[in-house]
């Protein structure tokens, strides 16, 4: 038998740090689109901060939706095992506490502002 090389080319892509995950779906796939949200200041400028927002879209059929669903639970609980129980940083529950004594809505603490 005759043996044949194979050349792969593999784009590694950049580093991605995500602030922030939507998710939709249709009757075919699963859209993840993950979000790095960047304030960029500049003192010089007059017209004030900029945000950049970057974006990263996975689409996935729902056979592997599912299945990447059971492997992120089976890594996070693997994590917890190695590393204890995720919590909520006690930086979000003290903001959580000041906008609930404020009257404010609690669901705004997990938002950041970009705005200074």
């Amino acid at each position: 038998m005759e043996q044949k090389n194979l050349n792969v080319s593999v784009n590694e892509g950049d580093a991605f740090f995500c602030h922030e995950l939507s998710i939709n779906y249709n009757p075919l796939q699963f859209v993840f689109d993950f979000k790095s949200i960047t304030p960029r200041i500049d003192v010089r400028s007059k017209q004030g901060p900029v945000i950049s927002i970057k974006h990263n879209v996975v689409m996935l059929d729902p056979y592997h939706a599912k299945k990447m669903l059971e492997l992120f639970a089976k890594v996070v609980n693997d994590y917890e095992k190695d590393f204890g129980k995720i919590t909520k940083p006690k930086a979000i529950e003290k903001m959580e506490k000041k906008l609930a004594e404020k009257g404010e809505d609690v669901a705004k603490a997990i938002v950041p502002t970009y705005f200074g």
